[in-house]
């Protein structure tokens, strides 16, 4: 399916872009990854630190989708405007099954950029599991045009948020290695750096490489964060 689906969606963008624009997305996705496998990883422990609302400008809003037919068609389009339709939708909807929420930020009632939450589970086998009172960060993007105005920063610290508000007692996150940008969203957002880790499934089994967190004070916070309630998961001792 993983291959279907990769298949389709650079034939989805080929029709839309034209060939050299699709020879260097593709060499660039060969080449992160054959060379930029590992991802970093972030947490959040909300239990014990509760962000502060961000003070949204008079020209950002935020707003929740819980389901398909809450998303405008004109958002939907644009949100998928590099891949195929079909497949996001169909991705879109397994994701809302999960209890998926998806936020959005608009700038003067344009959409600026997005990102998932997801508490509880995983979309996919995670590098730990998750509890019940755990939520993920997927999949956050913001649009060229509204980069560099702090967007991801106000949408990821909202989230926290409100989250902590229901009850969410950890976050966590991940960026590829090579996503400075998203590397550094997370860092702004008070998420901490839990450490690198590199994972592939085989016959039905995820197996997960770890590189320790080189640094032992936040590695050393966690821990005491992990096991301050014993009925939540806990994550790999990192070494």
């Amino acid at each position: 399916m993983g291959v279907s689906n990769s298949i389709s969606r650079f034939s989805d963008f080929y029709k839309r872009n034209g060939f050299r624009a699709t020879f260097r997305r593709l060499g660039l996705a060969v080449k992160r990854t054959l060379f930029s496998s590992r991802m970093v990883l972030f947490y959040c422990d909300l239990a014990e630190y509760c962000p502060t609302a961000p003070e949204l400008p008079s020209s950002v809003t935020v707003e929740r989708a819980r389901s398909r037919h809450e998303i405008s068609q004109t958002n939907f389009e644009q949100m998928v405007s590099f891949w195929s339709p079909k497949l996001a939708e169909r991705n879109m909807i397994d994701r809302f099954a999960l209890g998926a929420s998806l936020w959005l930020i608009k700038y003067d009632d344009h959409l600026a950029g997005y990102g998932w939450t997801l508490q509880g589970c995983t979309v996919e086998p995670h590098y730990f599991p998750l509890g019940t009172h755990d939520a993920q960060f997927l999949d956050f993007h913001v649009f060229p045009k509204y980069r560099g105005r702090a967007i991801d920063w106000l949408l990821m610290t909202y989230i926290l948020h409100e989250l902590a508000i229901e009850g969410c007692l950890r976050a966590f996150g991940e960026a590829a290695e090579w996503n400075q940008a998203s590397i550094a969203s997370f860092a702004m957002a008070s998420f901490r750096r839990l450490g690198l880790a590199k994972k592939f499934t085989a016959f039905g089994r995820t197996i997960v490489s770890w590189t320790p967190n080189q640094d032992v004070k936040q590695k050393q916070e966690f821990k005491r964060a992990n096991h301050s309630d014993s009925k939540r998961p806990r994550v790999p001792d990192l070494g």
